[in-house]
C-alpha cells in the first residue's frame, strides 16, 4: 500500500506530521492509499481514535482525501504541491507566454504614488487602534462598485484576491463542505479549496461564464458556496453575460443559504460590463484586486459583502495580520485619484492582442476562446504534445493541467507580451502543432 515507507508516531499530531513530511519529501506519492484506521492503529500500538484524529488533521490541511469505506489516500495534488509548480523550463530564445502576468508597459509608475503615500503618512501616521480601511479609499471603492451595480455593503481590504476568497470561505464553511468552482478555472482557487479541507465540485464554463445546468446540478448536490469570475476569467477569458447572470441569479434565489463569491480580479483592464451574482443570497462577497491593473506587487484587494460576512472577515483579519498597510492603501488612493491608469486604453490594448490572436487561429482552423482579459484558451487533444511542440517552435505556453479538474485538456496563451508582429507567427506555430489532430474539443464554445 505504501511501498517501503513506514508511518511512525504515537500521538495524532506526530502521526499527521510524519505523513505530511513524507508527502512533502516525495516518499509518499500522490494517490497513495493510506492504511485503514484499525490496521495502522494496531501497527503503531495506538487507539484507532488517535489515527482517526491524525487523518482529520491531514484532511483539513489538504494533504489527504477521505472517501468513507473506500479509505483515505494522498491527494492527487497535495497542498504542498500547488498547481503553479506545474511548469516547464524555458530555454534561451523561447518566448514565454505562460506566466499570466500583465504587460509592464501598461502598469503605472509607482514612485509618485508612493511618495504621496509617504507624505500623507508624515502628516497622519497609521497607528495601533486606528481604522483598518482608509476612508478615502473606501469612498472611492464604494463609488466604483455602485457604478457597476454591486449591492450596497461595507468595504474591507485584504492582501490580494486569494486572501479575500480564503477568508470569506473560512467565515462560513467548515472542512468537508462542498464548493462549486469553475472548471477550467483559476489554479490557485482549485488548490485553495481542498487545502482548506473543503470539497471542490467542478462547474463547466463556456464563453458566457459558468454553465447553468452544471450550477443547477451542483446546487442540487448540496454545495455550500460558489466562486464565480465575472469577467476576464482565467484561463478561458469567459465573461458572464447579462442573460447568463439572470439565469444563475434565478437558480441561486432558490438556495439562499449558499455563499456567493464574485471574483472581479481584472477590474481596470476590461471593457465589458460586470454582471455579478452578489446580493441574491443571504451571504455574499465581491472581491476586486489591484494586481492586474496596477501591478502584482501592489498586494491589495478590496471586497464588499453582506454585513455579517464582512464583519466576520474583518474580525478574524484583526486577530492575525491586523490590517493591510495604510501606505499601500494611500498609494492606491493616489493612483485612482490621479487617473494613473486609463482603463479604456488598457482594456483596448489587451483586447486588440487577444482578438487578433483568436481571429488568426480561427483563420487557420484552430478553435480558441478569449472574450475578455489577457488570456486565450486553446482546447487540444494532447496537452503534453501541444506544449512540447510549441516549445520546439519557440513558444512556451501554460499547460492546461494547471487549471483543470475534470474538463478536457487545453493550453493557455497570455497575450500581454505580444506585439502585432507576433500574432501570425504564433498562430502558425499553434496550427502546425494541432493540425495533425485537428482543433480538438471545444468547438461548441463550452470547455467541458
Amino acid at each position: 500500500m505504501l511501498g517501503e515507507y513506514r508511518i511512525t508516531g504515537k500521538g495524532a499530531s506526530a502521526i499527521a506530521a510524519d505523513i505530511e513530511s513524507a508527502v512533502g519529501s516525495g516518499a509518499l506519492k500522490p494517490g497513495a492509499a493510506l492504511p485503514p484506521l484499525r490496521e495502522l492503529a494496531q501497527e503503531l500500538d495506538v487507539n484507532p481514535n488517535t489515527v482517526a484524529a491524525a487523518y482529520r488533521l491531514l484532511r483539513d490541511r489538504g494533504v489527504i482525501e477521505t472517501a468513507g469505506r473506500r479509505g483515505s489516500r494522498v491527494r492527487s495534488r497535495p497542498a504542498t504541491a500547488p498547481r503553479d509548480e506545474i511548469r516547464i523550463d524555458v530555454p534561451a530564445g523561447v518566448r514565454d507566454i505562460s506566466q499570466g502576468n500583465p504587460d509592464i508597459a501598461l502598469l503605472p509608475p509607482l514612485d509618485t504614488a508612493l511618495a504621496a503615500a509617504a507624505a500623507h503618512h508624515a502628516l497622519s501616521p497609521a497607528l495601533y487602534g486606528g481604522p483598518p480601511v482608509d476612508a478615502d479609499l473606501a469612498a472611492l471603492a464604494r463609488a466604483a462598485l455602485d457604478a457597476d451595480g454591486v449591492p450596497a455593503g461595507p468595504i474591507g481590504i485584504t492582501s490580494g484576491s486569494l486572501d479575500a476568497i480564503e477568508r470569506v470561505l473560512a467565515a462560513h464553511l467548515r472542512p468537508g463542505d462542498a464548493v462549486a468552482v469553475e472548471d477550467p478555472g483559476w489554479g490557485s482557487t482549485l488548490d485553495l479549496v481542498p487545502a482548506m479541507g473543503l470539497r471542490a465540485v467542478p462547474v463547466g464554463v463556456d464563453d458566457d461564464g459558468p454553465v447553468t445546468a452544471d450550477v443547477a446540478r451542483a446546487l442540487r448536490g448540496g454545495v455550500r458556496a460558489i466562486v464565480v469570475t465575472g469577467r476576464g476569467q482565467n484561463p478561458t477569458g469567459a465573461c458572464v453575460s447579462a442573460a447568463r447572470a439572470a439565469e444563475l441569479r434565478a437558480l441561486l434565489a432558490a438556495h439562499p443559504q449558499v455563499l456567493v463569491i464574485d471574483d472581479d480580479h481584472v477590474h481596470g483592464l476590461v471593457d465589458l460590463p460586470l454582471h455579478c451574482l452578489s446580493g441574491v443570497t443571504e451571504h455574499w462577497a465581491l472581491v476586486r484586486s489591484t494586481a492586474k491593473a496596477y501591478g502584482p506587487d501592489l498586494r491589495l484587494a478590496l471586497y464588499t459583502g453582506d454585513a455579517v460576512t464582512v464583519d466576520r472577515v474583518r474580525g478574524r483579519h484583526r486577530l492575525g495580520a491586523g490590517w493591510v498597510s495604510h501606505l499601500l492603501q494611500r498609494t492606491v488612493v493616489h493612483l485612482w485619484e490621479s487617473g494613473a491608469v486609463d482603463p479604456v486604453r488598457t482594456a483596448r490594448a489587451y483586447a486588440e492582442r487577444r482578438d487578433a490572436l483568436v481571429r488568426a487561429l480561427a483563420e487557420r482552423g484552430v478553435v480558441a476562446h478569449g472574450r475578455s482579459g489577457m488570456n486565450v484558451w486553446v482546447p487540444v487533444s494532447d496537452e503534453t504534445g501541444a506544449v512540447t511542440g510549441l516549445l520546439q517552435r519557440g513558444w512556451a505556453v501554460a499547460p492546461g493541467q494547471r487549471f483543470r479538474l475534470a474538463s478536457p485538456p487545453g493550453v493557455r496563451l497570455t497575450v500581454s507580451a505580444l506585439t502585432p508582429r507576433d500574432i501570425h507567427p504564433l498562430a502558425d506555430a499553434v496550427a502546425q502543432v494541432l493540425r495533425p489532430a485537428g482543433p480538438g474539443p471545444g468547438g461548441s464554445g463550452r470547455f467541458v
